[in-house]
């Protein structure tokens, strides 16, 4: 076995996996699992740049999180940055501050090498070899991936739930003319996607990240959130849409009331959820597959 680290930095988190990794089998036994918001996107669809003060919420991420990477002995670290990094006019500067705290240079990765971690990460442990869609709805971008145990076809597309509330919301509730915009986004981003990826063929629909684990813990009506009654849930289009209509007419205050939502996506749950529903009506899922593990057991598994 073999302990690694992996950190996957996105446009609204960063999350540290800590983990022994078998080289051969690929198994994966979770030492230490983490996620902090950072909101590292911060105003980059309209500025081109990282800010400051997002800078320095992620920079503080990295000091905790490398504490931990020493404190368990790991020998082997990977820092993969992903949608927010990718776009920005000054990601020398976050290369920069990451490698002064933690020694190793972010990787900051295409959308297809993003959607290749997310798959690997999370089918490793779905039974059976049917095919299926894998949707990672981030912050910044959408990666939709097919395959059964092995990619076949993939689209990082730029919708995610923080580049749509900056875009398009100006008012909580949002108003219907908002809504219809973000709705639009994301059928025009799906259009794209569908250029390389068969939407509407595989028998799973699996979902990945905050988003679709939001939705689900709000869907199964938890008193708090709970990793493990989410992991491997099923969530029918029925349950999404009723959530979605929930959060729409919703105001801040009554989203910050939820108690799964994480205070860091108050805001931006909205359009996350409207992804999700939009994703399940163009490729006609009957329910999807909500999976914890995602593209960080993916970044885990390649450094092993």
């Amino acid at each position: 076995m073999t302990r690694v680290a992996g950190i996957d930095c996105g446009t609204n988190s960063i999350r540290l996996l800590v983990a022994d990794v078998h080289p051969e089998t690929g198994e994966l036994i979770e030492l230490d699992r983490r996620m902090t918001i950072v909101r590292l996107g911060q105003g980059v669809d309209r500025t081109g740049r990282l800010a400051p003060e997002a800078l320095e919420r992620t920079f503080a991420a990295c000091r905790e999180y490398a504490a931990v990477v020493k404190e368990l002995g790991a020998e082997r670290l990977r820092f993969v940055a992903t949608s927010a990094s990718r776009d920005a006019e000054n990601r020398d500067e976050f290369v920069r501050g990451v490698v002064g705290i933690l020694g190793v240079e972010p990787e900051v990765i295409t959308g297809d090498q993003e959607a290749e971690f997310s798959f690997t990460g999370a089918t490793g442990e779905l039974p059976g070899d049917d095919r299926r869609l894998v949707v990672d709805i981030g912050g910044g971008s959408t990666e939709f991936v097919v395959g059964v145990r092995h990619v076949e076809a993939a689209r990082s597309v730029d919708i995610g739930c923080v580049r749509l509330t900056e875009r398009h919301v100006r008012h909580d509730p949002p108003t219907a003319d908002e809504i219809a915009a973000i709705r639009a986004d994301v059928r025009a981003a799906m259009d794209l996607a569908a250029e390389n990826v068969p939407l509407t063929e595989a028998g799973t629909l699996v979902g990945l990240a905050g988003s679709v684990t939001t939705v689900a813990a709000i869907a199964l009506g938890l008193p708090e959130y709970d990793s493990t009654k989410v992991h491997h849930s099923r969530i029918s289009r029925a349950q999404v849409d009723e959530v979605v209509a929930r959060l729409l007419g919703s105001t801040h205050d009554e989203r910050a009331a939820i108690p799964v939502i994480h205070p860091g996506r108050v805001d931006v749950i909205v359009a996350g959820a409207l992804v999700l529903a939009e994703i399940m009506e163009r490729t006609g899922a009957t329910e999807v597959v909500v999976s914890e593990h995602d593209i960080l057991d993916g970044i885990a598994l390649s450094v092993a």
